[in-house]
Order: C-alpha cells, then structure tokens, then sequence
C-alpha cells in the first residue's frame, strides 16, 4: 500500500517532535521535498494534532480503555493525527486516514497494533463522541490563567490557541503586498493569502515591541537577546548604531545579514561593554505561552517548575542590561509569555522605574501574546 506523502511526512514530524524537535523545525525537515499541496497537508496535520492533542487523546482513552502513556509512540501518534483529520479536517476522507494510519503502524514495525488502530478508528467513524476543547490546554495553565486575568479571558486564550495563527508581514515603509491589510501598528500589514515577496513574516505582537523604544536617528542600541533579528531589523528601520548579541553562536550567525556588529554572550553575566547606550531592547527567552498557536508543543512541554527558572535568567539578564543605559535612555524588557512570574513580577525586582506597560493577550488582540514594559534606571 501507498502512503500518502503528506501523512508520511506529518508522522515523521510528529515522532521528531515527541523526541524533543522543535515542531517547526521538523515540519521542514520532513516536509522540504513535498510540493504545496502536500506540504499544505501535513503542516494542518502536524499542527492541528499538537493544538488539540488533549481532545484527541481523550477520544483515543474512551474508544480504546486504556490511556495514551500505555501506547507505543507511533501507535500513538498514528491515533492521534488520524483522529484530528476524521475530526477537524473536512477535506480528508475518513477511510484515506484510516488506512494510512494503519500502515504507518505497520510500517513502525507495530504489526500488532495495526488491527487496534483500525479497530479504534472504525469506531470514531461510526460512533461520533463530543469531548470539551479546553482539554487541550493543561489544567494548570487555564488555572493559572484564569486566576490572572479571569475565566472568560482565560478561555478565550485557550480557544485562540486552538486555530492557526494570522499571519502578518513587516512592510516598514515599504509598499505593502498585494491584498494585504494596514494594522494599527505602522508599518505591520496582515497578509490573509499569498506570498510575502521580499517581506518577512512577522507577529503583530512582535512587531508591537519596538515602537515602544521611540528609537532616534544616530542613537545608540543594544539588542540582549537578538536572534532570530525580526525585532533588530525593525529597529534598523531608524539609523541607529546598533550591536545584537545572542547566546549562542549559531543563533548569532543568523543575525549577520543585518549588517551590524554581533557578539556572542551569555547575558546573565555582567555585559562587556565599556559604553553605554541610548536603548536597549532585551527580548528575553521565556516560555513562549502566548504563542501556542504557532508552537503548539510548549503547552504539552512545559512544567510550572520551568517558570521559576525562567524568572531567574530572566532578572539576572534584566538588571545586567539595565546596568548599560545611559542616564536619560529608555530599555524596553518584553517576552512572549502569559506568565506574571515572567513579565510584571521581573520588571518590579529590577528596581527600575516603570514609565508605560504594554500587554497583548491572544483571543483579546490580534496575534500571539506579548508583554513589554518601558523602563528607566531609578535614580539613586
């Protein structure tokens, strides 16, 4: 029997990132010799799967008894991305993902399990069960959301983690694409279809960051934690002289097309530079809650223990940056986390002054969710 190639390639994925891959990453390793139809395909498939994957293994526990942590990984997966097509995507024939499903159990060496599979799925077919979708978001997340900012917000979050991310591309003052739409941050345009040509993709969240820094001609920038370089791109939109770091030195290769001095550092630790600047951007690493739309696999990754550490790196980075502004200059701190822990909670031990806050919450704003706060250094 044939596999259909975007299914084959959706099941590689997934069995990547249940092995610690980054979703996006294994996509394309998975999916680069596929044409766009396909490609299409197993991207709603991978995708999909990760976004309801609490809904699809509560469907596989009631038709099967027995609860996913017993299954092999590919039987597994082979449920869960069959189960999400039969549901979610009306474009896909039950039967197709059936008998695909059960090949590509068989062809995980899982010859047993082929009859299961097919017993499993058959039954999800015939017999139609209704489960709640906020079982696809981890209890302890909706609490913790829900004790922040209420449990309509809180829901909301949750639903819009559910459904694919808008997509938005940076025109800056260019001539946007055609049948692209103007946002309420300059220069951010929404793209519904088509290709961006020669812009880049990029959140309206992100792009909401940098205004907040009220860049100058001729003043000079730190980026802490600079890669991928969306946000430092968009700040070079104004001459500044600008320096972008990142930790590791891989990442900081990418930022080299930038045009501007890199430096590889570890930014927890006291910063090396004998001058000060005029803004300071530190876009710090976080548990990227408020873009689960787009990373699906954080919420299924995640632990609240992860939180504190987080917080730790993240102060430490702060209040090191904040140690290079000049007197009179301005640092924007922003994540993209949902967490108080991450975001208020920091910004109020670094002892500096807060000047304005900014958050955006998905199923609220328009895209993923961001929090930035403008900072000064309190006079002593």
């Amino acid at each position: 029997m044939t596999l259909a190639p975007a299914r084959q390639a959706a099941f590689g994925a997934l069995l990547a990132i249940d092995r610690g891959a980054w979703s996006a990453e294994a996509l394309a390793a998975k999916s680069g010799h596929l044409d766009t139809r396909d490609a299409g395909l197993a991207s709603d498939i991978v995708f999909g799967t990760l976004r309801r994957r609490g809904e699809l293994d509560a469907l596989i526990g009631k038709y099967s008894k027995r609860t996913v942590d017993k299954l092999d990984a590919a039987v597994r997966m082979a449920l869960e991305m069959a189960l999400y097509q039969i549901r979610f995507l009306d474009r896909v024939p039950g039967h197709a993902a059936v008998n695909d499903a059960v090949e590509l159990a068989r062809k995980a060496g899982k010859a047993s399990a082929a009859v299961f599979v097919n017993a499993i799925l058959r039954r999800a077919i015939r017999e139609p069960i209704a489960v709640e979708e906020t079982l696809s978001t981890p209890a302890w997340l909706l609490d913790r959301w829900t004790a922040q900012y209420g449990a309509d917000t809180a829901l909301a979050i949750a639903h819009a983690s559910l459904s694919p991310p808008e997509r938005f591309v940076r025109v800056g003052n260019g001539t946007p694409p055609p049948g692209s739409e103007a946002t309420d941050i300059p220069g951010c345009f929404k793209l519904a279809s088509g290709d961006a040509g020669c812009f880049r993709f990029q959140d309206i969240g992100s792009q909401a960051v940098v205004p907040l820094l009220d860049l100058r001609p001729g003043q000079t920038f730190l980026d802490v934690c600079a890669s991928p370089g969306n946000k430092t791109a968009q700040a070079l939109e104004v001459p500044v002289r600008a320096i972008a770091c990142d930790l590791h030195l891989s990442r900081a290769r990418i930022l080299a097309p930038l045009g501007i001095p890199v430096v590889t550092l570890d930014a927890s630790k006291p910063l090396p530079f004998a001058c000060g600047f005029d803004r300071i951007l530190v876009d710090a690493p976080c548990s990227g809650t408020g873009t689960l739309a787009r990373n699906p696999e954080i919420k299924w990754r995640l632990k609240p223990a992860d939180i504190a550490d987080l917080q730790s790196r993240q102060i430490a980075i702060l209040r090191n940056a904040l140690a290079q502004l000049v007197p009179g200059g301005l640092l924007v701190y922003s994540t993209c986390s949902l967490e108080r822990e991450e975001n208020q909670d920091v910004v109020a031990m670094s002892g500096a002054t807060v000047v304005e806050t900014m958050q955006r919450l998905p199923g609220r704003d328009p895209g993923d969710g961001f929090f930035a706060a403008v900072l000064r250094k309190s006079l002593a």
